[in-house]
């Protein structure tokens, strides 16, 4: 092949590598709510994370194995989390799965000021001070939620506030199957 037409060649080449990738991206039956994760069907990080309240409780990596357990990234400072909240509340009667919160860089007296405001729908509640547990898991940014099966692998993830939409579409029928 001749230099020239190569010259020809790798431009055009690029070009409609280019516009396969923005197609795929703007193409009319994606959904731009799907956040993907690579997280799904991988253990969840290790973490270690101390409890908000001293005597109480931390949560750790090894906490989840055995049981289904939804982890709530959360901030006092965060308005979808407010919102939120009421239908945690509600989600937290279901036994099948222990609710657990990590508070996502918030000072621990804002975080305690949340939970008497909103309400404290969890059985844990752990500070990520640093951040780094949420980087771990892939978080985009607060409220973010996984469900974590028995062998401590995460199933499920919700970017953004789980709604009774959420639950009911997705949420709960998935339980039900990590139940049996």
């Amino acid at each position: 092949m001749t230099s020239k037409r190569l010259l020809f060649i790798l431009p055009l080449a690029a070009f409609v590598a280019l516009a396969i990738w923005f197609w795929m991206g703007l193409a009319p039956n994606r959904d731009p709510s799907e956040v993907p994760s690579v997280m799904i069907g991988k253990p969840a990080p290790a973490f270690d994370l101390q409890a908000l309240e001293a005597g109480q409780p931390g949560l750790k990596t090894e906490d989840l194995k055995g049981h289904l357990t939804l982890i709530n990234f959360f901030a006092s400072w965060c308005v979808p989390c407010q919102a939120e909240a009421p239908v945690l509340l509600e989600l937290s009667k279901d036994k099948r799965f222990a609710l657990d919160g990590i508070a996502y860089k918030t000072k621990p007296g804002d975080t305690e000021g949340f939970l008497k405001q909103f309400g404290n729908p969890f059985e844990r509640v752990v500070v990520d001070d640093s951040g780094r547990t949420a980087i771990d898991f892939g978080l985009y940014g607060v409220p973010e939620s996984f469900l974590i099966d028995r062998d401590g692998v995460i199933r499920f993830r919700q970017v953004g506030p789980i709604t009774d939409d959420v639950i009911a579409g997705e949420l709960k029928p998935l339980i039900a199957q990590l139940s049996q």
